[in-house]
């Protein structure tokens, strides 16, 4: 099968590294499991090995017709054949009757907007566990005060728990790609804070990091007076890369005009 560079195709292929990503996913067999973007079906056919049914999701349609003709039950898997970033999770672990666990080597360039449309999804998920460009995992598991701490991370932090699992080199992949990629679990938070799913956290949050080298006074003054960031219990003075996920809610709150923590 030809590679289509507009999906950001790289085929996973190596056995070794489908083992160790399949056993840190530990899927047991009455898991509502679900692939993002299946390929050529090399870690497809190590998940069914280990579940009962497994839907796909490949908007690749000659890829798609590949997997139908090799797995002519629909019982044991069903292909969904269009784009992840349109597709239905909720409605789909409503008719499994529970939680999704999603899995998925997921094109670099659309990462980041499926993320954010998975987190839409609320409680219709358990977890997910995605290979992405290192750099990306990388900031998704940042700490404050460190380089790579950003946006991404900050947005995630409230609504789950990011644990790096294992880096992957690009021969793992054909073609392979120009960098590293990592595999990340992201555990959905039972107790997210209301906060987190306010339209002014984001708002907040892309304020701070878009001009991240001004302080918070300068950075957010289209948002909040310096007086109304000390009331939130924020230092003025501070920049963005030195606040965790909380103190920006905090501030969405102030912005919300909603009680503060």
């Amino acid at each position: 099968m030809r590679v289509r560079k507009r999906f950001g195709q790289h085929f996973l292929h190596d056995p070794a590294v489908i083992e160790r990503i399949v056993g840190a996913i530990a899927p047991r067999p009455a898991d509502a499991l679900v692939e993002i973007g299946p390929g050529r079906g090399a870690l497809t056919d190590a998940l069914l090995r280990q579940v009962d049914r497994l839907d796909v999701i490949e908007i690749d349609r000659d890829l798609a017709a590949t997997l139908r003709q090799r797995y002519s039950d629909a019982s044991v898997l069903r292909i969904h054949e269009g784009d992840a970033l349109a597709f239905d999770f909720a409605a789909l672990a409503q008719e499994r009757g529970g939680g999704l666990r999603v899995v998925g080597n997921l094109p670099y360039n659309i990462s980041t907007p499926l993320l954010f449309h998975l987190l839409d999804a609320g409680e219709a998920l358990i977890d997910m566990h995605f290979m992405l460009q290192k750099e990306v995992v990388d900031r998704i598991v940042a700490v404050p005060g460190s380089r790579q701490y950003g946006r991404l991370g900050v947005m995630l932090a409230p609504r789950v728990r990011a644990l790096k699992l294992l880096d992957i080199g690009p021969g793992a992949f054909q073609p392979p790609p120009r960098v590293w990629s990592a595999l990340v679990r992201l555990e959905m938070r039972s107790d997210a804070p209301s906060w987190a799913t306010l339209p002014q956290f984001g708002q907040v949050v892309t304020a701070a990091f878009g001009q991240r080298r001004k302080t918070l006074r300068n950075a957010l003054a289209g948002l909040l007076g310096a007086a109304q960031i000390s009331a939130a219990g924020i230092d003025p003075g501070a920049r963005a890369e030195t606040l965790a996920a909380v103190d920006f809610g905090r501030l969405a709150l102030a912005v919300a005009g909603a009680a503060p923590l």
